[in-house]
């Protein structure tokens, strides 16, 4: 049924989104991901750092950013200092070298509230999607394409695929809440 095939492709977008978004969560450990959202104003156009530069992980809290064109450091250093990630980078005149702090305990429970957070939002998006999917069943029961027991069989079908994507949101927060903790 195209609704609830819809429903589960929003569902797994849902869950897709939160994990790419925990990527971009600084949690004590050196990650790529961390420099995603940060764009860099390259010849006027706003440029990923990974487009332009070799990331890599140096150390365990160590990322170092090699840009293929060296005139470019000075504008991903300046792009990094003015992100939100609030670390400052050192730039040795080839690379970029981002070193990332220990994380006291009370920003370790910063960043699982903020995990916290974006688990709530994403399980309402799953029911958002479970809402619009039983509405369409009932509109199509409304004219007469499906009976009632369909609709009780769609219903409780998609109540099913909600369920299992909400434990998955639950065990991807989990997840990164351990990894946040235990850095």
């Amino acid at each position: 049924m195209e609704a609830m095939n819809k429903a589960k492709e929003k569902m797994e977008k849902v869950i897709t989104g939160l994990e790419k978004e925990f990527t971009t969560i600084r949690a004590g450990r050196a990650s790529p991901g961390v420099l995603d959202k940060i764009l860099v104003d390259y010849y006027g156009t706003p440029t990923a750092i990974n487009a332009m530069a070799a990331v890599s992980v140096a150390e365990a809290r160590i990322l170092v950013i090699s840009p293929w064109d060296v005139s470019s450091l000075k504008l991903i250093e300046k792009a990094i200092m003015a992100s939100d990630i609030g670390i400052n980078p050192t730039n040795d005149g080839k690379s970029i070298r981002i070193v990332f702090p220990q994380l006291t305990e009370e920003r370790r429970r910063d960043l699982v509230k903020q995990v916290s957070t974006y688990g709530e939002n994403s399980k309402v998006a799953i029911r958002n999607a479970r809402r619009d999917a039983v509405e369409k069943f009932k509109a199509l029961k409304k004219v007469s394409e499906i009976t009632e027991d369909d609709l009780k069989n769609y219903e409780k079908e998609i109540q099913k695929l909600t369920d299992k994507s909400i434990e998955k949101i639950d065990k991807v927060c989990k997840d990164k809440e351990t990894e946040i903790m235990t850095v």
